[in-house]
């Protein structure tokens, strides 16, 4: 299979954060936290399945005024993320935990990195594996007017 992260635009990634929010039966007038919502990488809805070998991802259940998704996403030691580059949106990648290794720059726990719209780009996780927190305005998707 090859490695395609544009797979939901904007609107699709937001009606699935409202439908995952109404089976949670969350209150989003209301601070929600992690407690909240159970373990998101048991539910079908939440996981997303286009992601390379060695990595699990979330998408966390709440969108932004700025119609902003949010992803939660582990990977093993040295599993590698061909070349690729989000056509629809930028994003920006939060590393939590671990470490990945970027144009031989190592980025480790506190590090981020802001990907433009259609800018290619690849990484390998480093020998700890790693943990990260993706925004993507919005899921790989067209800006908004």
């Amino acid at each position: 299979m090859t490695f395609n992260p544009n797979q939901l635009t904007l609107q699709e990634g937001l009606e699935l954060v409202k439908e995952i929010q109404k089976e949670l039966r969350l209150d989003m007038t209301r601070i929600v936290t992690s407690k909240d919502v159970g373990d998101l990488y048991k539910n079908k809805k939440t996981q997303v399945t286009n992601v390379p070998p060695g990595f699990n991802k979330i998408l966390l259940p709440f969108s932004t005024s700025r119609q902003a998704t949010f992803y939660l996403s582990s990977g093993a030691p040295n599993a590698r993320v061909p070349k690729h580059s989000h056509d629809e949106g930028e994003g920006i990648r939060f590393i939590l935990s671990g470490s990945i290794v970027f144009e031989g720059k190592e980025l480790t726990e506190g590090d981020w990195m802001y990907m433009p719209a259609k800018a290619p780009y690849e990484f390998q996780v480093g020998a700890r594996g790693v943990t990260m927190c993706y925004c993507y305005c919005c899921c790989c998707a067209p800006r908004l007017q």
